[in-house]
């Protein structure tokens, strides 16, 4: 197991290095290559922005991220959560998609399904793409 993780780590760092003596594309390159199929940008800004919900799974290949039900003490018989999909390896306004659920908690106290405000997922989409704009940004810079 440790030589796993040494080698592990000696190709993350040969990836950093060969990156970092390239130009910015050759850059992006490498971290498609190993992030897979969805935007690094995008990717990063999702994990960043939707922190506060637990992490089920993620796939870079196909660009989905999955978290889990959280319920919040201001609100226990309340729970969400919610599924990213990244759509486009580009940075695009239209290349990330969320989904939220929700669910209350009824008298007999089982979770039933409840509606989402269509403006949340807009504003989340939103949030991650500024997000991605910032992390792209600093890069750049």
């Amino acid at each position: 197991m440790t030589f796993r993780l040494l080698a592990a780590t000696g190709i993350a760092a040969a990836l950093a290095l060969t990156a970092c003596s390239s130009g910015g594309r050759a850059q992006r390159e490498i971290v498609q290559e190993v992030q897979g199929g969805a935007n690094p940008y995008l990717w990063r800004a999702t994990l960043d922005t939707l922190s506060f919900l637990p992490l089920e799974a993620a796939d870079s290949f196909g660009g989905i991220i999955n978290y889990d039900w959280r319920a919040f003490e201001e609100s226990p018989d309340e729970r969400v959560k919610a599924t990213v999909f990244i759509l486009d390896t580009r940075l695009r306004a239209d290349g990330v998609k969320v989904s939220v659920f929700r669910q209350i908690r009824s008298p007999a106290g089982d979770w039933v399904d409840a509606d989402v405000d269509p403006d949340t997922q807009v504003q989340l989409e939103n949030k991650i793409l500024e997000r991605a704009r910032a992390l792209r940004a600093a890069e750049i810079s």
